[in-house]
């Protein structure tokens, strides 16, 4: 299968993107990162994330090794010589195994307090910038890894943006910055006024409303352009319907879902 490019805001995005195209999971989807994108300044100037990806060929290997153990059974009865053979083959875990231990060793652990400093510190050049008091309240949940910042003020509105774009560009910058030498990805989450929250309940109740649409009229809806997080909230909400079925169709930023009736 050859390679397919797909874009969005971040190389997650893309890669979400891919696995929902190629509808495959990450694990057997192979990717290559062509470019990591620009934010810009709060969205304005921003370039996409770029990868190449297509489904991972299936190599049958198993066969060919369970083949290969039958022989070296007849082999055992003849000669014993399969515990070298056996020896040999248990030298690249050993390697390997090494390899991860010192990858482990030379990582930097995640520090939460540092992790929550970057963040406010950078937070406050922002707002200074803006000429906006904003509170901020950032916790780090070690378990899951999650940084979550709260914001809170007067003029949340200019914040959360069109659809949250403002407040989606704020939070993939605040990634950039928390994540700048840290061994352990760290998923940040900012929100004001439970917006995130708020407009999931939306996304999903205007996915029932299409559905019944397109179930009643029997002809295909297609929803405006929405980033990747808000499609996976559509595609989540009608996955177990079972009169429609959704896609995703277009390139980003205008890539838009359909819901069709199911044959």
């Amino acid at each position: 299968m050859e390679y397919q490019e797909f874009s969005a805001k971040n190389v997650d995005d893309a890669i979400t993107e891919a696995c929902e195209t190629l509808m495959v999971t990450s694990d057997r989807l192979d990717y290559e990162v062509i470019s990591n994108g620009s934010s810009g300044f709060l969205g304005i100037a921003a370039k996409p994330a770029v990868i190449k990806a297509r489904i991972k060929e299936e190599e049958p290997k198993v066969e060919k090794e369970e083949k290969t153990e039958k022989v070296e059974v007849k082999k055992e009865n003849k000669s014993e010589k399969k515990p070298e053979k056996k020896a040999a083959e248990k030298k690249p875990e050993v390697k390997e195994e090494k390899e991860t231990k010192e990858v482990k060793e030379n990582a930097v652990p995640v520090n939460a307090e540092e992790v929550v400093a970057k963040a406010n510190a950078f937070l406050k050049e922002v707002f200074a910038a803006m000429n906006m008091e904003v509170e901020v309240n950032s916790k780090f949940r070690a378990e899951d890894n999650i940084l979550d910042v709260e914001l809170s003020g007067a003029e949340m509105g200019v914040l959360i943006g069109k659809r949250g774009q403002t407040l989606d560009s704020l939070q993939y910058l605040i990634s950039l910055v928390v994540n700048r030498d840290t061994a352990d990805y760290v998923h940040v989450k900012v929100d004001t006024e439970n917006y995130r929250e708020r407009r999931k309940a939306t996304l999903e109740n205007l996915a029932k409303n299409i559905a019944y649409k397109v179930r009643k009229t029997r002809q295909s809806v297609a929803l405006e352009p929405m980033n990747p997080y808000e499609r996976r909230i559509i595609h989540s909400a009608l996955q177990n319907d079972k009169y429609v079925t959704t896609h995703s169709e277009g390139d980003e930023p205008f890539r838009r879902i359909v819901v069709t009736l199911k044959k």
